[in-house]
């Protein structure tokens, strides 16, 4: 149970380990609470310095990322004697900042190089108003996804403007890709350093009660659970153009909890096929040893199987395998004034096709190692009610598979969920919070849902949810797909659903049924005068599915519904829904 190193004799491990199997869960937070009391009242003295050292620590986020390192941030910092306090981009004007002393700012980009939704207010606020930031001290630790082309742009933009409005940087931003481990850690511990260079740090032994676990193991990213497959089914008939799986999966014995609304962090292999595809086209070794970042030696095989992403083309990746390959051809491409014809010849392409259209003459396993970056996990909106099904875990998933230049592709995850993840075998995983998208407390209160093919995933949870509570608002579900006869996800069960008032009331789109096509958003329109009354009455609202094209149709619809039901203006419409995010009563989930 204890470390070797641990400072206790024989006996003390005896006690202790008699103590701490008899204690409940709760009993062993108090106990973990009051050790690390007196771990802090022992150095109070020495953390003097940094007690008065106040720290504004301020996030924007869309997934849960920014939020959970800002957690992590403003924890480590109290502990450090920091007086420091946690503060939402969506809870705060950008005025309130001039009071501030020392800010560390944490932001993720989502979209095209767009603020996280719960953060535009702040950020519009903060790029056209101007505000007096002088003797403020600041650093910025942005987050975001180097396959897309404005990479932390969010970021660099706030980054930017705090200098602009008289802000003093005191650390240079770090941005962070999907993999931000060791590049947020190194970016939290000289941040630090700089702002309180007396800060000790505090007995990590006193504080971490995790040490004490007994016979436990906390999964999480760094940890997934290997969870068994206990279900999985094609959700659509035969016919469909489409492939969407419904997998169910077991977390007895993870200690692994969730909530209606969180989302499933999948860790997936990659194909079999592309990675025998590189090995043949590059001629590389797969026996050869590597060494991964972060000094972990394995197979290259193995590498390009478990741990790389190997097929997610991005300029960044692009530009770290020109400086080996050398290629004129490449070079023109990575050139500033050729960025839109990059990205058209990046368009359907993956890795391989990089190393086929521009060999390098010399290519060692060590070096395309490091050009490709990890391989990231994919989130999931969960589809399941915990109190509905205890122990369990339930994904909706649409297998991504199409040709693009002579050459078949796959999703690496949906189609890893598909072809691999068959009964009875380990799946990788961990849950991740999403507290930004939520039922509201009580049960009494009506909700709207609108989730498209598998953007019904979270609502399946939420109805689920509603029914195990008996809940008395209503729940209204808009669904929609391409065909009634192939693509009616869940059917039975919504009807199900309906028959006990779980699901009050349901409305659906088939675009493919007839010669116009109809989606979800004209069935809010249809649905005008019912749905503004129902928003009158304190609904909240929802969405889930496609960013790029559905959630900015359904939010027009919204826009329009309430400006002609309310007999309101563009200008004051758009306000009400203004109003409706500020309150969190209209929550997206869109990817």
């Amino acid at each position: 149970m204890f470390p070797e190193h641990a400072p206790l004799d024989a006996n003390q491990r005896a006690a202790l380990s008699t103590v701490l199997s008899s204690l409940q869960p709760m009993q062993k937070v108090w106990l973990s609470g009051y050790l690390a009391a007196g771990a802090t009242a022992g150095t109070s003295a020495a953390a003097a310095p940094a007690q008065s050292t106040p720290l504004t620590v301020l996030y924007g986020t869309e997934s849960g990322n920014a939020e959970g390192l800002a957690d992590k941030l403003t924890k480590t910092a109290k502990k450090k004697g920091f007086k420091a306090v946690m503060k939402n981009m969506a809870e705060i004007e950008p005025a309130s900042l001039a009071k501030a002393e020392n800010l560390l700012v944490i932001v993720s980009t989502w979209g095209d190089g767009e603020p996280p939704e719960s953060a535009e207010a702040f950020y519009k606020e903060l790029m056209t108003k101007t505000v007096d930031l002088k003797g403020l001290k600041y650093s910025v630790c942005a987050l975001g996804d180097t396959s897309y082309d404005k990479f932390c742009e969010t970021g660099k933009e706030m980054d930017a403007r705090f200098e602009t409005l008289g802000a003093e940087r005191v650390l240079a931003r770090v941005d962070c890709d999907v993999d931000f481990d060791d590049s947020y850690a190194a970016w939290e511990k000289e941040a630090f350093t700089i702002l309180a260079p007396a800060a000790p740090e505090v007995a990590p032994a006193m504080m971490d009660f995790g040490a004490f676990a007994v016979g436990g193991v906390e999964y999480s990213k760094k940890n997934p659970f290997p969870s068994e497959v206990l279900e999985s089914v094609l959700l659509n008939g035969e016919g469909s153009a489409k492939e969407t799986v419904h997998i169910e999966l077991s977390l007895e014995g993870s200690g692994l909890e969730y909530e209606a609304g969180d989302a499933l962090a999948v860790v997936p292999e990659n194909c079999a096929q592309v990675v025998a595809d590189i090995l043949s086209l590059t001629k590389l070794s797969g026996d050869a040893e590597v060494e991964l970042k972060g000094g972990e030696k394995v197979s290259f095989k193995e590498a390009l199987a478990s741990h790389l992403d190997i097929t997610a083309l991005s300029r960044a990746v692009l530009k770290k395998y020109q400086a080996i390959a050398q290629s004129e051809e490449l070079e023109k491409l990575l050139a500033d004034d050729a960025k839109e014809a990059l990205k058209d010849w990046m368009w359907g392409r993956q890795v391989i096709d990089a190393l086929e259209s521009f060999p390098a003459k010399e290519l060692s396993e060590q070096q395309l190692v490091s050009v490709l970056r990890k391989l990231p996990p994919r989130l999931y909106s969960i589809a399941s009610s915990p109190k509905a099904h205890p122990g369990e875990v339930h994904l909706t998933v649409a297998a991504v598979r199409y040709d693009a230049h002579e050459r078949a592709r796959k999703g690496v995850a949906s189609t890893y969920i598909a072809d691999e993840a068959k009964v009875g075998e380990k799946v990788a995983v961990y849950v991740h919070k999403n507290k930004n998208f939520r039922l509201p407390e009580s049960g009494d209160v009506p909700v709207i849902m609108v989730g498209p093919g598998t953007g019904i995933a979270p609502f399946r949870a939420f109805i689920e949810e509603r029914g195990e509570l008996e809940a008395k608002g209503g729940t209204w579900l808009f669904f929609g797909d391409q065909k009634y006869t192939f693509d009616f996800l869940y059917q039975l069960e919504l009807q199900d659903h309906l028959k006990s008032g779980a699901l009050t009331k349901l409305d659906v789109a088939f675009s493919r049924d007839q010669p116009e096509k109809v989606y979800v958003q004209d069935k809010i329109r249809e649905q005008a005068a019912e749905l503004y009354t129902w928003l009158e009455k304190g609904a909240h609202f929802y969405v889930c599915g496609d960013a790029s094209r559905m959630a900015s149709d359904v939010h027009d619809a919204l826009v329009e519904v309430v400006a002609e039901q309310g007999k309101k203006s563009q200008e004051e419409a758009e306000a009400y829904v203004d109003v409706l995010k500020k309150e969190k009563r209209y929550q997206r989930d869109v990817y």
